[in-house]
Order: structure tokens, then sequence, then C-alpha cells
């Protein structure tokens, strides 16, 4: 598993874009891992998937409401990742309303939640191999804190606890 003073593995992300611009395309746009996180502070939380309560109820939004705070802080951007593809986290985004302050991003095949050792197998109740839950924060592709959840909770991967962690770097 990933531990704090690592670097993020070098995988690729999906994100879906609706919006043409800064040449990217309108659809799917693969996100290098280390170039996104190279030179910025990055906010990270990762869940089991879009659309399931406590992630649609409780994570994203924390992460919406402590926007400002974080930003304040230092965190250049923050990242939402599921293993989802990127067109049902392109349908996520819009049903949160994360417009430019979360990026949802698609590790569809789970290859970060692979590379980083934190997976959460859930074939038992048929969603197959996803993310467990946690929070990470990054800079410059490096790994300063890692809070992860036991199985079924929400306790320590909240925004809250992520902006109290930024404010004591």
């Amino acid at each position: 598993m990933i531990q704090i003073g690592e670097q993020i593995p070098a995988t690729t992300l999906m994100e879906y874009s609706e919006v043409e611009g800064n040449g990217c395309s309108i659809g799917p746009n693969p996100v290098d891992t280390k170039a996104a996180s190279a030179g910025k502070t990055i906010a990270v939380f990762a869940l089991p998937g879009a659309f399931t309560p406590t992630c649609s109820a409780k994570h994203v939004p924390g992460y919406m409401e402590a926007f400002n705070e974080l930003k304040a802080a230092g965190v250049d951007e923050i990242w939402c990742l599921s293993v989802n593809d990127a067109f049902v986290m392109g349908a996520w985004a819009r049903d949160q309303k994360t417009g430019e302050k979360v990026r949802m991003l698609a590790d569809g095949s789970a290859d970060f939640a692979k590379a980083t050792g934190l997976t959460l197998d859930l074939t038992g109740r048929g969603m197959g191999l996803r993310s467990n839950r946690y929070s990470m924060l990054v800079r410059d592709g490096v790994v300063k804190t890692l809070n992860i959840e036991a199985p079924g909770k929400f306790e320590v991967s909240d925004a809250a606890t992520l902006l109290a962690q930024v404010k004591a770097l």
C-alpha cells in the first residue's frame, strides 16, 4: 500500500469534459497523474462508486463546501477518484454540480487503485473491484497525508479532516 512520502503512481485517469476549451476536446480526456500533479498541491479523495449514498450525500458535498477554505490553505485542485468510467463520472459531476471546484476523475480499470494498493473487493455485492474510501494530500506528486477508511465507515476521509491536515503542514 502507498505510504506517506511516496510518489503517487504514474497512471492515466479519464475526465469527461462537456465544454471545449484550452485544447480539451469534448468527451473523455486522459489525465496523466504524474504530469497533472507536478508542481501542485492536490486534495485527493477516492470512493467506491459514483451515485452511491454516502459518496453523493456526504463525501462530494463536503469537498464542495470546503472548496474556498482548501484553496485559501494552498490547495490548487481537488480530485475525486472512483472506479467508474468517464461518462458516469461526467454524469455524476453534473448531478453534484461540481463545476470547476472538483475534478471528477475516472479510474475505470482500477489502475490507480491497484497501483496504490487501495482497492476494495465488492464482488460479493455485485460491484467488482473498487477503490477504498480515502483521502490524501499530494504535493508535487508526493503523498503528504493519507486517511484510509475502515470498511463501511466515513470518519477520516472527509473534507474537514483533510483541511485540518493541510493547515497543519
